[in-house]
């Protein structure tokens, strides 16, 4: 392994570095080995659909920083243009080295221009594209295959899944193309990707698929299909197409430790791409279905503990009195298996079929419960996106010097008083048990339980005093548990279940 750092890079270009990528890009002819020859059928599709892909071209008004017009621009060392900018700088700067005018460096608002990639599916001019590359744009324009360019409106933005759609007025006839069924791709399938990496303009590159359902904690909703097809910066936004020539994905995110292609690309696939695509023409705004729950994963203590075999679905760790789950009767501790007839692995499949379900429409979910499964019918609302992220309170104040506690799983347990609630920020509304401390070497201390957390139930009973809590873990013991589950709670009153050994 390298030294060099992986990250996820996003693919828009800025023109501004446009030597730069020349330079690695000149590099890359004569230090990468030749690839081996894909199907015949590449340059079919290619000739098919590359006058359906566009370059996008945005600028945007930003203020001059750190020397502002006249900062050099970041060259790779030993370029020839090197010294270039350098002589060129120098002379624009006065007496002793400092900016003319006799200012700090700073400067008059400037312009920075972008490029990515899109196209279009329908032939009225309407393109799709990434957010990334069209976000906090002053104006944009789409540029044709024929090099034609014209000025394009944004009809919405799906921040969730990195999706915008354009619209610009056809100078000309125009070629579309149509989205394909991601679905039905298979491991090690061929697909096809053009873009504009690097600001080269419409570029072909070929390979296969060498993963789906990828999720790499981008986002809520990740899905993507991973394809060692050579994606670079610039290809942002472009399609990703079968050997039929429809569109399977868009071309988002790569993993490099430099910036540049190392076989590892991801695509927001197009039945994912299709709804959002088809919401933003309708209403200009993403409308998702929204349960109501909030959901963690379920480990293989908690599926014991619930006698789930195996351990599967999404846990039900919190209900919105507002949301539609309360009514349907799904309760926290509830396990999601199934919805709307479409199984449930884990909470990221939850998320995501509910958010492409239509809001409004009644769904069956099926649910397990002390061991049993039940079918619960929701009628699903609108999700609302705040964009707020809040952070819970926690405080490291020691407990009160005459504080009675006990023992039990690793923590010093107390009954809540005002002076507690008072101690750890806890809201009127949270009842359960308070944790005033935690043995560093304990399972709780590994469950990042902390100081402060209300344990409200043991084993789906509720608890009112360390006492309660140390009956239950010794009928557990009995029944020949292995570990106790237990319903959590922070100050603000957010649940999450936790299971401790009893061992």
């Amino acid at each position: 392994m390298t030294a060099a750092t992986i990250v996820t890079t996003r693919l828009r270009q800025h023109a501004r570095f446009g030597l730069a990528a020349l330079a690695v890009g000149a590099f890359s002819v004569f230090g990468s080995p030749a690839q081996a020859r894909g199907p015949e059928g590449i340059a079919d599709v290619a000739e098919k659909v590359i006058d359906a892909v566009v370059n996008i071209s945005t600028s945007q008004t930003v203020e001059a920083k750190g020397g502002g017009s006249n900062t050099m621009p970041q060259l790779p060392p030993g370029s020839p243009f090197e010294e270039f900018f350098d002589d060129f700088f120098k002379n624009r700067k006065g007496p002793g080295g400092g900016s003319k005018g006799g200012d700090n460096g700073s400067g008059p608002p400037r312009k920075t221009n972008s490029l990515g990639s899109g196209f279009i599916i329908d032939t009225s001019g309407v393109v799709v594209t990434n957010n990334h590359v069209i976000a906090d744009a002053d104006e944009i324009n789409v540029i044709l295959n024929d090099g034609t360019k014209i000025k394009a409106d944004l009809v919405g933005v799906d921040k969730k899944t990195d999706l915008a759609v354009l619209k610009f007025k056809p100078p000309k006839p125009l070629v579309s193309v149509k989205f394909g069924d991601s679905d039905k791709l298979r491991l090690g399938d061929w697909v096809v990707a053009i873009g504009n990496p690097f600001s080269l303009g419409g570029t072909v590159t070929a390979g296969i698929v060498s993963a789906k359902n990828r999720d790499i904690s981008s986002g809520p909703y990740d899905s993507y299909i991973q394809t060692d097809a050579a994606i670079n910066r610039g290809n942002s936004g472009g399609p990703l197409f079968n050997l039929e020539g429809d569109v399977i994905g868009v071309n988002t995110l790569i993993i490099s430790p430099s910036g540049g292609s190392i076989g590892i690309g991801f695509a927001v696939p197009s039945k994912t791409v299709a709804g959002v695509v088809d919401q933003l023409r309708q209403f200009g705004e993403l409308r998702r279905g929204w349960l109501g729950v909030r959901i963690q994963s379920v480990t293989d203590e908690i599926a014991e503990s619930l006698n789930i075999k195996p351990a599967r679905g999404a846990l039900v760790a919190g209900i919105d009195d507002k949301g539609p789950a309360k009514p349907a009767g799904i309760e926290p501790g509830d396990v999601v298996v199934r919805f709307d007839g479409k199984d449930v692995k884990d909470p990221k499949d939850l998320s995501r079929v509910v958010a492409d379900t239509a809001v409004g429409k009644e769904v069956d979910v099926v649910i397990i419960r002390k061991g049993e499964e039940q079918t619960k019918k929701v009628t699903l609302g609108r999700l609302q996106d705040p964009d707020k992220v809040q952070a819970a309170v926690k405080t490291d104040e020691p407990p009160p010097e005459k504080l009675v506690t006990q023992k039990a799983l690793g923590l010093d347990l107390a009954v809540l008083n005002k002076d507690l609630r008072t101690r750890y920020k806890i809201k009127d509304t949270v009842k359960g048990v308070v944790v005033t401390n935690v043995d560093a070497n304990s399972d709780a201390a590994e469950k990042r339980l902390s100081a402060g957390d209300v344990i409200v139930e043991v084993a789906q009973e509720a608890v009112a005093s360390g006492a309660d809590i140390q009956k239950r873990i010794e009928q557990l013991k009995k029944d020949g548990k292995k570990s106790a589950l237990l319903l959590v709670s922070n100050g603000d009153g957010e649940l999450r279940f936790v299971a401790l050994s009893v061992q």
